[in-house]
Formats: structure tokens, sequence, C-alpha cells
């Protein structure tokens, strides 16, 4: 197993100034340590609070370093070097938030996967990670094991979703879902998580291993919307610093307090606010594995959560859940959103609803990318302007610039967002030339990641985001933004949610085409779609009107809940090209 390759780690590990050495301006000391130290330093203050919830079972912090020390003597006696690739391929299970800190703490590189990735992108994010160790929910382990062989990794741990439930819970499980797992443990090379942890109850060497802030620690995957997903590399800064900007934001906040931890780990947004974040103020993570949009009214009324962290989705599905309609959710403290844009119409439901429902939270939007580790802006309290995504956090400068001259605009002009400060990914791996393009150094020398999003910010540093640079449907000369349109669809009381793409035109090249799901109880008819039509015509020009409107009982979604515009656009085109070969 080689580690990362040095001219890699050379030319991706300083991008920008050092934040946490004297003489640099910032608001906060940022500790020259690695993301399990940081951990460590805050949890000591609340050992006897419950550090996760899963299906029943709990752990005190206590008890979750106790199995990260566990996890780690194991890792050290299974071969795990410093700066090893160690593959993470989970949901939001218990092992596999041990298992991230453990990795961390024997100074090794967490490779975070998503489970039910095909066959080929695992083998993808193995072979370019040069993965040597790989930890596999159960679900995986049939695509995982299919492409193993093709890679340089020499044993895999399986995790069964099931083993840290209840018993009641567990067995309900592998009555089911369970029973579609099939396990060869007479593999030399697979290992369960229990037989992997024997291999730590007699080691007695060092496991600690203290690294620096500008060290490489994680290895994430970007949407992948265009080719390949690349592999993003954050350091242990990475993931400290927004933790610490978003915990100053979201004050004031108690130890043992909870949140729902629905977002993914192997996503940014998952492992900082809905991991790391939580952890280090002492809340109680309510893990959730597998999530199902149409249930989470449910997890409300179960969990009673006093923070609720996700997609806009979610906001929708709740405030028309009749259950929830019913509760008094003062309980809940704040929502923030993430992953995707919320529109002012949500934004004032969900608001409106929880001052109802005895709540003073509202809602909070954020803005961020896996290249800036997640969150980069907030939405503060009290002053909250009406499509904002917020301010940057603290240490975090954002520009605006031409993405045709790569000059500052003014003022409440739209331009590329650029982002610089702590939270700036130290490179793509193993693509220096796409590391050189996205991270531009400025004539002062501040390294600027430039995000491939269209905004602008206002006089008081307020950030309102428009588009992705490269989501852009261009009409007979004329830019359209899909995003924009689907804003004013969803004003119409009957459309839930909206999602426009670009579809041919014989002589405009392209034009707008909109999908819309209808809220429930709502009948789909050509009275209703003629009806839409002319609400757009209230608030659009014409040049930017859809050309074609269609309802869908549901869209196609990523796996961090977005929807999935890229599998509309291909659907359209194979239906396109069956009406032009006359099938």
């Amino acid at each position: 197993m080689k580690k990362l390759e040095k001219q890699q780690s050379l030319s991706i590990s300083k991008p920008w100034v050092n934040y946490y050495d004297e003489g640099v301006p910032k608001s906060f000391d940022y500790p020259n340590m690695s993301i399990w130290e940081f951990l460590y330093d805050k949890i000591k203050e609340f050992p006897d609070k419950l550090a996760y919830e899963y299906y029943g079972t709990t752990a005190t912090f206590r008890r979750f370093t106790y199995e990260i020390e566990e996890a780690a003597r194991a890792l050290k006696a299974m071969g795990v070097e410093e700066e090893d690739v160690v593959t993470i391929c989970s949901a939001n299970v218990p092992q596999a938030i041990v298992l991230f800190y453990a990795v961390n703490m024997v100074g090794a590189i967490a490779n975070m996967v998503h489970p039910l990735s095909a066959q080929n992108e695992i083998l993808h994010y193995l072979t370019l990670s040069k993965s040597k160790y790989v930890f596999t929910l159960d679900v995986a382990y049939e695509n995982v094991m299919s492409i193993i062989d093709k890679t340089s990794a020499v044993k895999v741990v399986v995790i069964s979703a099931s083993e840290k439930m209840n018993p009641v819970v567990r067995f309900a499980y592998n009555l089911t879902q369970g029973r579609k797992n099939k396990i060869n443990y007479e593999d030399d090379m697979v290992l369960s998580w229990s037989n992997f942890l024997d291999f730590g109850y007699m080691y007695d060497g060092e496991y600690k291993v203290k690294r620096k802030a500008n060290d490489p620690a994680i290895i994430l995957y970007s949407g992948g919307t265009t080719g390949k997903p690349k592999g993003i590399v954050l350091s242990n800064l990475n993931l400290n610093a927004p933790t610490m900007q978003t915990c100053s934001m979201m004050q004031p906040v108690l130890p043992g307090d909870t949140i729902l931890t629905i977002m993914p780990i192997f996503h940014a947004f998952g492992l900082d606010v809905c991991v790391h974040s939580p952890l280090t103020l002492g809340l109680k993570c309510i893990l959730i594995p597998v999530f199902n949009y149409k249930k989470f009214g449910r997890l409300i009324k179960q969990y009673k959560p006093n923070y609720i962290v996700g997609v806009p989705t979610l906001l929708d599905t709740m405030i028309n859940d009749p259950g929830v309609k019913e509760m008094n959710l003062s309980f809940i403290k704040d929502i923030i959103t993430g992953g995707d844009t919320v529109s002012v119409e949500l934004k004032t439901r969900v608001d409106n609803f929880m001052k109802e429902h005895g709540s003073n939270a509202t809602v909070r939007a954020g803005y961020g990318l896996t290249e800036g580790s997640g969150p980069s802006a907030l939405m503060p309290r009290g002053v909250q302007p009406p499509a904002s995504i917020g301010v940057p956090c603290q240490d975090m400068l954002y520009k605006i610039v031409s993405p045709k001259t790569g000059k500052e605009v003014p003022i409440l002009e739209e331009g590329e967002i650029c982002i610089s400060g702590p939270n700036v990914m130290l490179g793509y791996l193993n693509d220096l030339e796409e590391t050189k393009k996205t991270l531009i150094k400025d004539d002062d020398g501040r390294v600027w990641l430039h995000t491939g999003d269209i905004g602008k910010m206002d006089e008081n540093g307020f950030v309102y985001f428009a588009q992705r640079l490269k989501r852009i449907i261009i009409s007979s000369g004329y830019n359209l933004y899909p995003s924009h349109i689907e804003e004013i669809i969803e004003k119409h009381p009957a459309v839930e949610s909206a999602c426009v793409i670009g579809i041919p035109h014989p002589y405009k090249t392209q034009v707008a085409k909109a999908f819309m799901v209808l809220k429930p109880g709502i009948t789909p008819s050509d009275d209703l779609k003629r009806e839409i039509k002319n609400f757009c015509k209230d608030y659009l020009a014409k040049y930017s009107l859809p050309y074609e409107y269609e309802f869908k009982d549901s869209f196609p979604r990523t796996m961090i809940g977005k929807v999935a515009y890229k599998e509309l656009e291909k659907e359209e085109l194979e239906k396109l090209n069956k009406e032009k070969s006359g099938e």
C-alpha cells in the first residue's frame, strides 16, 4: 500500500495561510491538532452525557471514547500505518462514526464512500485513493467484493447495520432486510466487526498519533455530475475550523440537547454539521442510516429533536405531516438547511408553521460545498433577508467575480462566488491540473476557491445564491437560470416541488421544460397545467417561460437528497431519440 504520493501531498497541503499561526488575523485560535484531539478536548466536560442513539441503543461520551480507542488499537494491530487510506463505505451507524475518529487517531486518512454506490463507482474510489483497508456496511458487501480483486485492498471488514440495534429491533431487521445480506466469512480476506475488534485486545503498542492541522485527514467525493467524481482531500483543520464556526453560530446549545443526524457521513455537510459539530457541543446524535422522506414526520414525533439539519425537502414534508400538525413544537430550537436552495415561499411557510406551533425556530439557510468542507456561510438569527443564504462564517472571506475576467464585481451584481479561509480543501486527489484551476492565488498571495456557483452580495455582507455556473440554459442567446424558474413555479399553491431542465429546440438551441410534483391530494389536469402556465407569465420574462410542463409523481434524487436533474435530462434525451427513430 502506497501512502499519498509525496508530490501530490506537497502540492496540495498548504494552499492558504496557516490560520493557527501567530500574526494572522482571525476570530478563532485554530488548534494545530488532529480531529480526534479536538473532539477529546471538547467532550471531557460532559463524559456522562449521551453521544449517540441508534434504534434504542445509546452510548455516553465516556463509552464513545472507549469505543474509538478500541477500534484504533484494532486498526494498528491489523497493520494500518500513518497516512494509509482506510475506506469507510457506510451510512450513519455507530461503528462508522467510531471508526472515522479511530482512523484519524492512528494518523490514517478516512476515505468516505456511499454504501449504495455502484460497483464501478466503488472501484473508482478504491483505486483513486489506493485504499488498503475497506470497512463496508453489509448492504454494500456484494458490490465491494465484486471489484475487490482489481484494487490494492488486503482486508475487508463488514459492518452489520443491525449489530448496534436493541435486541427487539435487531430481531425484526434480521427477519427482513438482514436476511438478504449473505456474507462469506470463510474468505480469509473478510472479517466481521467483532472479529476486527478482537485484533486490538492484545495490542499494547502506541496507537494515538498526533498530526498537524494541515495534514490530510479525509477524502470525500464530489457529486460527479460530469464524468467521474473527484476525490476531495480535506485536512484536520478543514473539519475543525467549520465546526468552530458552526458551533459559534448555533449558540446557545446545551450539552444533552439532541439532533437528528440524517445527512450522511460521506457528505461534508453531514460529517460536519450533523456529526462533528454536535458531538463537540455535547449533543446526542440520533443516527438515522436509511431515510424515507415520507416518514420524516414520524421521526419528529418519536425523537422530538432540538435541532433539525437537512435539505429543504424535509421541511415541506414535516409541515405537511398530519401528526406534526397536531404537535407543540417548542422543543425545536434551530432549523438549518443546506445541500440545496430553500425558496422564499418555503421558508415563509415553515417559519409561520413553527411560530403557530410554539417554536421560535426559523429556517436558517447555509451555503457550502465539499471543496469548502461543507458550510462556509450561514443565516444568522434575527435579521434574515428573503432569499439570502446567510453571511460568511468567521474567518471565511467571500468575493464575487466576473466568470469571464476574474475581476471582482460591484455590490449586488451577479458573478461567480469565490471563498477563502481555513475551510478550503487541500486539493483534488491525484489531479493537480484540476486543483490549480479551482484554487487560484490572487496578487496578494491569498488562495481563492472558485465554486462554480453564481451569486451576489449586498452591502451588509449577505450572500445570495442564483445558480450553479454550469447549470444554465442558453436559449436564443439568453441565459436562463433553472433555479429561478423553479422558485417561481413553487410559489403556485398546487405545486410541492419543481425541476427545470433544458431540452433541444430546432432554432433556439435549448428551451426550458418544467417538471412538477403536486401537493398531496391535488390531481393533475390540463386545466391545472394551463393555470400554472398563466401563473408563470406573471413572474417570468417571455423568453424564460418553460416551453413544456409535465407532472410527475416524484423526482429522482441524488445520494444526499437533491433532485437529480441530470436523470431527468437523460430521460428526456432517451425519449427524444426514440421519437426520432420512430419507436
